[in-house]
């Protein structure tokens, strides 16, 4: 026991030992690690003020011939001692202060300053990059204005010439683009003076001034021309044959207030002349987007012009189909009344069937006044033909609907019609289908006859004259009438299923007792047997005795009951 008790503190100490060796390596491992960033931040702070950029303020030193770059000079050269005075003091400060807490192993906190030192660095590299960059502004300026110049002025004489070659079409504004070309060529010759000068401030201006008026004036050159024409030439040309078609349609009778054409008219030259007042200027912001917007809605006008003619010849059309289909429905509705009013004699009709064809006679009254109340507005002119033509197609939806109401009422009537004589027809062959069964059964002579036959012939009997009796009343039930069609019919067809049922099974019973009487001497029993099964017969059960019969010869002729048996299945199928 004492010796397990000094193996596990053994294992304690020995785990002990290892978590502090594994801790004193972790932190040895995270000094390593922070003590590399301090020296990295160390060199990143003296490389930020580096040989290209006291370079290039040399450059700068040497190119001061007037004030301007003298000036730039001094603020430059102050902005770079500054740097190096933060780099020196305060920055130096912050990288002591993190090394002194990696010393004190106060990682937490050295990891806080070190995120200070990093945004520092980066807002300083930063400073630098900038000053660095307005002093190549200055220094590389002359080979790269001269680059750009070049270009420039290869790309205006371009422009020049293709303005000189096609001046005609930039009348009336010619002028004031000879006056822009004018000044564009003054002020090449005020940058070549700037760069004599070594003014290389001024020249950057003037280069970037060059870059924005060439522009410009290629936008006039490319633009221009398509303006002038939508707004001299095209744009009037659409605008009159617009007025002209307006008044013309106005004249014919045509509704286009909606259309608010004088008004936009009015507005177009409005804007047309502001057009002409900014291209006079050279002023090209939005004017194309104008114009052609413009030129869509004289095309959308001319469009809704012709919709309203095709408007107004549908519209025509429909007014000629309205009154054929009214017409037709009257006529029907007339006839319809005379049909209803035998109807209303012969057949029982329902008060909902009544009050559907009040309805629709109310509902034609409606819409014929509706379509007169639209004929009407033609002749005061107050709404454009593609609203009237809207109304006289639902004129003519709710004519055909109530055409079509109308041809399902004639129809029904049509089916009472229908139904009648279908009954009459259906009475006719069931009373010769019952008669027939009659017939059979006296045909056949049985000595007595089931009372379930006399039975369903007396409710056979009863359903035709149930028949006649609906046939005679006037008017005539239909729906009753039907019922006692479908009644008076089962019950027939019930009644001649069980003569036939009763007569074969009363044949093959009798044939089957003259067939076992050549068995009658040989056996006492079966002589006693088949007599049962002759008194069985007289009695009228002739299920029974076709039964008895069979199961008796089955004793002496095995297998006879079911060759009989399926005689007996085949002539009762």
């Amino acid at each position: 026991m004492n010796d397990i008790i000094i193996d596990m503190v053994g294992y304690y100490i020995f785990a002990v030992l290892l978590i502090i060796a594994v801790l004193n390596i972790i932190q040895y491992a995270n000094k390593r690690k922070y003590k590399k960033e301090i020296e990295k931040f160390d060199v990143e702070k003296n490389q930020v003020i580096d040989a290209p950029i006291m370079r290039e303020l040399c450059k700068v030193e040497s190119l001061t011939t007037n004030d301007a770059i003298k000036e730039k000079h001094i603020l430059w050269k102050k902005e770079i001692e500054d740097i190096k005075k933060e780099l020196t003091s305060s920055m130096n400060d912050m990288i002591i202060e993190a090394d002194f807490l990696i010393q004190q192993k106060k990682f937490k906190d050295y990891i806080k300053k070190r995120t200070v030192i990093e945004i520092r660095l980066y807002e300083i590299k930063e400073q630098k990059t900038k000053i660095l960059a307005e002093m190549k502004e200055i220094t590389l300026s002359e080979e790269r204005n001269r680059e750009t110049t070049i270009d420039l002025k290869t790309k205006f004489r371009d422009i020049v010439h293709i303005f000189e070659s096609t001046k005609d079409d930039f009348i009336p504004i010619d002028k004031p683009l000879e006056l822009q070309i004018e000044n564009i060529e003054k002020l090449f010759q005020v940058f070549e003076k700037t760069m004599e000068a070594k003014d290389y401030i001024e020249s950057n201006k003037i280069v970037k001034v060059l870059e924005s008026l060439i522009k410009h004036l290629e936008t006039i050159i490319d633009e221009i021309p398509g303006a002038l024409v939508m707004a001299t030439k095209l744009i009037p040309k659409r605008i009159g044959e617009l007025k002209v078609d307006y008044k013309n349609m106005l004249s014919m009778g045509y509704q286009l207030d909606y259309l608010n054409v004088d008004y936009n008219i009015s507005e177009i030259e409005k804007k047309i002349s502001d057009i002409m007042s900014r291209i006079r200027v050279l002023n090209l912001e939005d004017v194309i987007l104008e114009l052609k917007t413009i030129l869509e809605y004289t095309d959308s006008t001319f469009n809704d012009f012709e919709k309203e003619k095709i408007a107004r010849k549908s519209f025509e059309d429909s007014i000629i189909m309205f009154k054929t289909k009214a017409e037709k429905v009257n006529n029907y509705m007339n006839k319809l009344y005379g049909k209803v009013v035998d109807t209303k004699y012969n057949y029982k009709l329902s008060e909902h069937q009544l009050e559907s064809l009040n309805l629709l006679s109310e509902n034609l009254v409606i819409l014929e006044d509706a379509f007169n109340k639209l004929c009407d507005t033609t002749k005061t002119a107050s709404f454009p033909y593609s609203r009237l033509k809207k109304e006289i197609e639902n004129l003519i939806i709710r004519l055909s609907d109530i055409e079509n109401e109308l041809d399902g009422y004639i129809e029904s009537i049509g089916n009472m019609q229908e139904d009648e004589r279908r009954a009459r027809e259906q009475l006719e062959d069931m009373s010769k289908l019952l008669n027939l069964s009659k017939i059979k059964i006296r045909e056949y002579k049985l000595p007595i006859i089931p009372e379930i036959y006399f039975i369903q012939l007396d409710e056979a009997t009863d359903a035709t004259r149930e028949i006649v009796k609906e046939l005679d009343r006037k008017p005539i039930n239909i729906e009753i009438l039907n019922t006692r069609v479908d009644t008076a019919r089962d019950l027939i067809f019930k009644l001649n299923n069980t003569s036939k049922e009763l007569i074969k099974t009363a044949t093959i019973s009798e044939n089957v007792i003259i067939y076992g009487n050549r068995y009658r001497v040989k056996k006492q029993y079966i002589d006693e047997t088949m007599n049962k099964a002759e008194i069985l017969f007289l009695k009228g059960e002739y299920k029974k005795s076709l039964e008895l019969a069979l199961n008796t010869i089955d004793m002496v002729e095995p297998g006879i009951y079911k060759k009989l048996l399926n005689l007996y299945e085949k002539n009762t199928e």
